[in-house]
Formats: structure tokens, C-alpha cells, sequence
């Protein structure tokens, strides 16, 4: 079955290298137009989803990534069209130049291929997916997690709809709708047909395509994100950035989840913060000196423990530690952050400069929140992922990320002396 699956999806990438930008554009409007028309189909099949997630207790926070409304259904259509007005990158040419040997070399965008990725609890993340490989001509074959199996099933369907009536291949878009585990494991040895593999989940999981995968992988999603407010900073402005990075959206992967402060401003910064998280709603979770000052102030604080500086909360937790200077805070950072998006809140130029030099992560910030990590906000359009790795691609994942190229030479009858 898989192998089926991987072959028509290699055949559905064929056929979609040789569409034109139009081509793609016109089933890209086709299934954002499919979406809204379909919405009512979709929210049933998410209701379904969400009632499981409920009666197996899965998180709130979990939950939240897992629920679609109309609203957000119309987001996602949005996203979609925002991907027609993008470039298409396919068959720009990236450079090349005329050799002393009269040969016209250049290098030139292509698509990857067959892209497989494997998700949990997103299932925006279908249609974020199925748009960029459609408009960079990949064709994808989708594992979404046992929680969202029915709205997976009822988006695929749709795109799938879509593109029979755009005349492109139906599957160039696929998912497995079948939750056991042991689809996972063989889709990490189809290396006949998938060319990349992105997981988006947990640590396990993407361990676990490290571990067994023999398709190149690429790793990110995993949001330890920090943020250091910094003796100079702007303690109004501050404490605006920190609400913004975790209470906007607290269950994304950009989500500030550890927050530093020099030990300078602690006394009179912690009590503001202890004040504007109650305001939020937001749980503090400290150790050392800054357990000490927020309970001196009777905040709601909680002991943090170790392993909680290598954990994701995605949820209205924080942690909440004071640092000597901003070395103390490098080395913090560098010890506990995922590479994936840290902050510094300052006004001091050294600094900052200092901290975007030395911090090796994905996205770093200065005086502003970690929440801009995101495809849409950096002006990608939607995003199949956010890498924290090197080779490749780094940071969020847009439609460049999902193209390899070719070189291709130009000559009239040349032969290599």
C-alpha cells in the first residue's frame, strides 16, 4: 500500500514539473475556494478529532493546535492565495557565467521531488504543506497524528478534489490515514521514492527519524525559545515583548518558554513581571535568586526543576531565572536552547550586537518577541516548517526550502580539450 503511494506520488511529481506557474496558481485558488465552500464538512470531521483528544486526555494545549473554526479555516484558505502572489522559484536561475571554454554554465531551481512529512496535532499544517509543494511542483505524502485523522482525511479529500478539476495529478497530495505506528517506520525507508523527510512533533519523534530514517531529514519544531532582558532594557516595553511571546499563541513552537534577567534589575523588574503574568494568567516557575524575589513579593511561583529548562511548556508556563551579565546569559542559552528563536531586550548596542553574534540559533531577535518566527511574518508566505539545523535549510521553511537545483551547460558543439 505505502509503496503504491510512493510511487504515484513519484509519477505526480513528474507531471507537476512540467506545470506552468499558472497552472499551479489556478489550483492553488481552486483549493482555498474548495476550503470555505467546505468548511461545514471540515468542522464536523475536526469535532470528531476534538471529542477524541478529549475522552483520551490529550492537553489543552494540544487541543488548541488541534481545533479549526471558521475563522481559522478562512486563515488557512488566506494563507493559500497569499502563496499564488508569491515568486515561483522554479527555473529562476541562481547564477552562472560563461567559461573560458565557451561553455554557458547556470545553475538553476528545481523540485526536490517526493517530500515526506510526518505531524501531530496541526492540521492547518496539511494545507500549509500541500500549497508550498504544490506551488514548487513536489508532490507530498502526509502522516498526521491518530488525533486528526478525520480532519486530515476531510482536507485531503478536498485538495485532492481541487486539483482533479485544475487537471493536475490528484496524487501529488496524499495521506495516510492509517494511525499505527508502523506506517511511520516503513515511510522512513521509502527512500526509493521520497527524497526529504520533515517531522513536526515532539522530540521522540524526530529522534526517531534521526535514529531510523534513510532519507535525509530535516529537523526543527522543537521551540526552546529564551528571551534576555538585559540591564538597559525598557522595562515597560519589556514586559510588553514577554506577554506578547507567551500569551499570543502559547501552544506554537515560538512560544517564549525561559526568561532571563540580569541580576541588576532583578529586584525591581521581577515584581512588574511577577504583577503583568498574574494579569495573563501566566504560571512562573523559578530557582535560585529569582525564587527568592518572587516570593519576597508573594507571586505565584512554582520551584523550576532542571529537566523544565529542556522541556516546551506550550502552555501559560514560564520559566524565570536571573542571570549575573549577558556571558551568564550566552551560557545559559547555549546550554538549553533548542536553536530554534532568543531574544535580547536592551539598549545597549554592544550587546546586542554581541548576542546576535554569538547565540547559534535559527531566528535571534533584538527587542522583540520570538513569536515572528513564522513563514507568514517573514514574508514567506505559509510555512512547511521552521529548521533548526544547518545543511539546507534554516529557520522557517518556505517555498526556496522546498527546491534543490541542476547545472546545466550551454554549448554549440563543445567537446573538453
Amino acid at each position: 500500500m505505502l509503496e503504491q503511494m510512493g510511487k504515484a506520488a513519484k509519477e505526480a511529481a513528474y507531471q507537476l514539473a512540467q506545470c506552468t506557474t499558472a497552472q499551479k496558481n489556478t489550483a492553488l485558488r481552486m483549493i482555498a475556494d474548495s476550503l470555505e465552500a467546505n468548511s461545514e464538512q471540515i468542522l464536523q470531521a475536526n469535532r470528531l478529532d476534538i471529542q477524541f483528544a478529549q475522552e483520551n486526555g490529550i492537553s489543552d494545549a494540544m487541543q488548541d493546535r488541534l481545533l479549526l473554526t471558521k475563522e481559522r479555516i478562512a486563515a488557512i484558505a488566506h494563507d493559500v492565495r497569499k502563496v499564488c502572489l508569491l515568486s515561483d522559484p522554479i527555473g529562476s536561475v541562481m547564477d552562472g557565467c560563461v567559461l573560458e571554454s565557451g561553455l554557458n554554465i547556470q545553475r538553476k531551481r528545481v523540485p526536490l521531488g517526493v517530500i515526506g512529512v510526518i505531524y501531530e496535532a496541526r492540521p492547518n499544517v496539511t494545507i500549509d504543506v500541500a500549497s508550498l509543494c504544490l506551488k514548487t511542483g513536489n508532490a507530498v505524502i502526509l502522516r498526521g497524528g491518530k488525533e486528526t485523522i478525520h480532519t486530515n482525511k476531510e482536507m485531503t479529500l478536498i485538495v485532492q478534489q481541487a486539483l482533479r478539476a485544475a487537471s493536475l495529478p490528484e496524487k501529488a497530495i496524499q495521506s495516510i490515514e492509517n494511525p499505527d505506528r508502523q506506517w511511520i517506520n516503513a515511510l522512513l525507508k521509502l527512500d526509493q521514492y521520497v527524497d526529504m523527510l520533515i517531522p513536526r512533533g515532539g522530540a521522540k519523534l524526530h529522534q526517531l527519524c534521526k535514529e531510523n530514517s534513510t532519507i535525509p531529514v530535516i529537523v526543527g519544531g522543537i521551540g526552546i525559545c529564551h528571551t534576555f532582558v538585559d540591564e538597559s532594557a525598557d522595562f515597560s516595553k519589556a514586559l510588553d515583548i514577554i506577554q506578547n511571546a507567551k500569551t499570543q499563541r502559547p501552544s506554537t513552537c515560538n512560544t517564549l518558554e525561559t526568561l532571563l534577567v540580569h541580576e541588576n534589575i532583578a529586584h525591581t523588574f521581577l515584581p512588574l513581571l511577577s504583577q503583568r503574568m498574574a494579569e495573563c494568567k501566566v504560571s512562573l516557575h523559578a530557582k535560585d535568586a529569582a525564587l527568592a524575589l518572587l516570593q519576597k513579593v508573594h507571586a505565584k511561583v512554582e520551584p523550576l526543576k532542571e529537566n523544565e529548562l529542556y522541556e516546551e511548556w506550550l502552555s501559560l508556563d514560564l520559566n524565570v531565572m536571573v542571570v549575573t551579565d549577558l556571558n551568564a546569559a550566552l551560557e545559559h542559552i547555549r546550554t538549553y536552547s533548542s536553536k530554534h528563536s532568543d531574544a535580547i531586550l536592551t539598549k545597549n548596542v554592544q550587546h546586542a550586537e554581541k548576542f546576535v553574534q554569538v547565540v547559534d540559533s535559527a531566528a535571534v531577535y533584538v527587542n522583540a518577541s520570538t513569536r515572528f518566527t513564522d513563514g507568514a511574518q517573514f514574508g514567506l508566505g505559509a510555512e512547511v516548517a521552521v529548521s533548526t539545523q544547518k545543511l539546507h535549510a534554516r529557520g522557517p521553511m518556505g517555498l526556496e526550502a522546498l527546491t534543490t537545483y541542476k547545472w546545466i551547460g550551454y554549448g554549440e558543439d563543445l567537446i573538453r580539450s
